[in-house]
């Protein structure tokens, strides 16, 4: 039996999983200034997947890597739920 594709779709799973509450949190308490981290984590975790030798450490370097990259965009959205009243703004940050 070959595992590989089940531990690489779990770990995806819990991946995007984690990243949800990340940029929730990020955003509340940072704003949308801090979309360059996830920018350069992602690249480099891109890079980084490029050189593994691991089929499923790539993978899973990959994976957070385009999470990463999509949690930019998912970064200035929950701006807009925030300016919608859909989640708390931080009442201690400037807007």
């Amino acid at each position: 039996m070959n595992y590989t594709g089940i531990i690489i779709g779990a770990a995806a799973f819990l991946i995007i999983g984690i990243f949800h509450p990340i940029v929730i949190k990020g955003e509340y308490h940072f704003g949308v200034g801090i979309w360059w981290i996830f920018l350069l984590s992602g690249v480099g975790l891109i890079v980084w997947a490029l050189f593994a030798e691991s089929v499923i450490l790539s993978a899973i370097l990959g994976i957070t890597g385009f999470t990463c990259l999509w949690s930019i965009k998912e970064l200035f959205e929950q701006r807009e739920r925030v300016r919608k009243g859909w989640f708390p703004k931080n009442p201690k940050r400037r807007h």
